[in-house]
């Protein structure tokens, strides 16, 4: 069953990039706050160390994730295995954002294909690893990544993609600050 591990190793790392979602979840300090959970998918996770990991963050409509981070760090990552052995992996840490036009992005960044719709990578620095089963997931299969985003991104431009972050970003729904 479950396990707490020392470190993210090989064989994990070597799970990890095979999975095609995962899924990150963020809370405000404040009780009265929303929770937040949101999925990510495309190639855009990578181990950068024994407890280290990071995420391309795309472009969207919210920016609760960000806002949660700037505020107070916590976030947790689950990976849930679709196919194959049933798994779940959680990392448990601390996050810090750095934004496109900020120092670290582009070493950052240069871990992940170039996409057009980047915002961001999200660096987790992971104190806790643990594992469970996942034998109630149910069993799924991958057919495509979607290409809307993306072309969304294109579409838009850059001074496109500034305009809309500046409308739908600059404030999380409690009203925190965002980008």
């Amino acid at each position: 069953m479950g396990k707490v591990l020392d470190t993210i190793d090989d064989e994990m790392a070597g799970w990890l990039a095979e999975q095609r979602v995962f899924f990150v979840a963020t809370a405000p300090l404040s009780a009265d706050g929303h929770i937040n959970c949101s999925p990510k998918g495309g190639d855009c996770f990578r181990v950068l160390g024994p407890h280290s990991v990071a995420y391309l963050d795309y472009t969207g409509s919210g920016v609760e994730t960000v806002a949660h981070l700037k505020e107070n760090g916590r976030i947790v990552i689950m990976f849930c295995a679709f196919d194959g052995k049933p798994q779940i992996v959680r990392f448990h840490g601390v996050g810090t954002v750095f934004t496109i036009d900020e120092p670290g992005f582009d070493d950052l960044a240069a871990h992940f294909p170039t996409n057009p719709g980047s915002r961001a990578v999200v660096k987790v620095t992971v104190e806790r690893v643990s594992t469970s089963c996942g034998f109630s997931i149910p069993m799924m299969g991958f057919r495509e990544n979607r290409d809307i985003l993306d072309k969304w991104a294109v579409a838009k431009g850059s001074d496109g993609l500034d305009e809309y972050r500046k409308q739908k970003n600059t404030h999380s729904i409690d009203g925190l600050p965002g980008f």
